[in-house]
């Protein structure tokens, strides 16, 4: 079968579909694991840091080594560890003497997966032909919020249809995408961002003075989408007091529709937006957010800060890659790699100190209310970037 560059772009969405699976399927399940396992918030927030923490190590070697072993063969492998951790995500705490240690295999074997579709579809989408990159990747993004929304929605029914107690069966559903798309991604025409000889040595990428303003803003703009999204399920159902199905539609399915919504638009319209000050408005948008969802005094303003949240994260992940292209174009593959361990470190350190400090104050909502100083450091990074630059109506 011939296929074309279009089939290329379509596998690339369903990849984001894939990493929208990974990364929210755990978290819809954190109530039932602590009910049926017994396990505290603290180990349940660890599994989120686990997650991320381990796509940041793939991150850093991918930056070093995908271009040497090939962008087809390191994605298809992407695939088939995504397979197989969500199989072992409903098969392995069963399976193993401690279901924790089984649950944390599991995520581990995603966060590999995870890690590698992250670092790898972001770059074969911007060396695909056609020009309005900028929108491309933000439509390409916008496939990880339908992800994660259709995560949400299909889950949702689901228990309703057989009921909680067969949660075991939904990662194995879910694992039929990863497959499928396996299939897909060694069959597509793949074009690499940089020439073979061309690509930036590590070392004169960690010398560039704003690349390090970069990799700050994204860190921060991961920790602002997953400290609310990691949590919103949790927060609704424990913090807000609603039921699991009103909790999960109305926290996780309605910021993600919200994220996706904000991506779309700037999918269609971006080349006629100011980058910089549009994710400047959306950080505001989520400090904002962050304020309702945690002081609201009615569980429904509370929902409504978390979809909020959602649309005011939107823009950031891809808009930051994209100033990076514009900013330092010859990056290449290992700049898209470190900036997306930037961003896992972001995922990571976000929802971790939403958990430590809800640990410590014994109130989700406090752990929450930390998460406001990131959308903070990214108004003052950009603001600095533009500083040095100084070319503020270039970008």
């Amino acid at each position: 079968m011939r296929l074309s560059f279009r089939q290329t772009k379509y596998a690339s969405y369903i990849g984001y579909v894939t990493q929208a699976i990974i990364n929210n399927l755990a978290p819809l399940l954190f109530v039932i694991f602590q009910d049926e396992y017994q396990i505290s918030v603290e180990k349940i927030g660890l599994l989120i840091s686990v997650n991320f923490g381990v796509q940041i190590i793939v991150d850093f070697l991918a930056a070093k080594y995908v271009d040497r072993i090939g962008y087809r063969i390191s994605v298809v492998a992407a695939h088939i560890f995504c397979t197989v951790g969500l199989i072992g995500l409903g098969l392995l705490p069963v399976i193993f003497p401690s279901a924790y240690a089984g649950l944390l295999t599991a995520v581990i074997i995603n966060a590999i997966g995870g890690g590698l579709i992250e670092v790898l579809i972001s770059p074969i989408v911007e060396a695909l032909p056609g020009d309005e990159k900028e929108s491309a990747m933000s439509m390409l993004h916008s496939f990880y919020c339908w992800g994660h929304v259709g995560v949400v929605v299909f889950s949702t029914v689901y228990f309703n249809v057989t009921g909680i107690a067969n949660w075991h069966f939904l990662p194995v559903i879910w694992a039929v995408v990863p497959l499928f798309n396996t299939v897909l991604f060694s069959m597509v025409p793949i074009k690499t961002l940089v020439e073979e000889g061309e690509e930036i040595p590590l070392r004169k990428l960690f010398q560039v003075k704003i690349f390090w303003l970069l990799f700050l803003m994204m860190v921060c703009s991961g920790a602002s989408e997953q400290a609310m999204s990691q949590w919103s399920s949790y927060f609704a159902e424990k913090g807000l007091g609603v039921s699991k199905t009103m909790g999960d539609l109305l926290g996780p399915c309605a910021f993600a529709l919200m994220m996706g919504i904000c991506r779309m638009i700037y999918g269609i319209r971006g080349s006629k937006m100011n980058l910089r000050k549009t994710i400047m408005s959306c950080s505001a948008l989520c400090i904002i957010s962050y304020l309702l969802a945690v002081f609201a005094p009615h569980p429904l303003l509370g929902l409504l800060g978390c979809a909020m949240c959602g649309f005011s994260v939107g823009i950031m992940w891809p808009g930051v890659f994209s100033l990076s292209a514009k900013c330092y174009p010859q990056g290449g593959t290992a700049m898209f790699a470190i900036l997306a361990l930037a961003g896992d470190l972001g995922c990571s350190s976000g929802p971790g100190l939403v958990g430590l400090l809800s640990n410590m104050s014994g109130e989700l909502k406090w752990g929450l209310l930390s998460a406001i100083i990131f959308p903070i450091l990214l108004i003052l990074s950009i603001k600095l970037l533009f500083f040095f630059m100084r070319n503020d109506d270039k970008i």
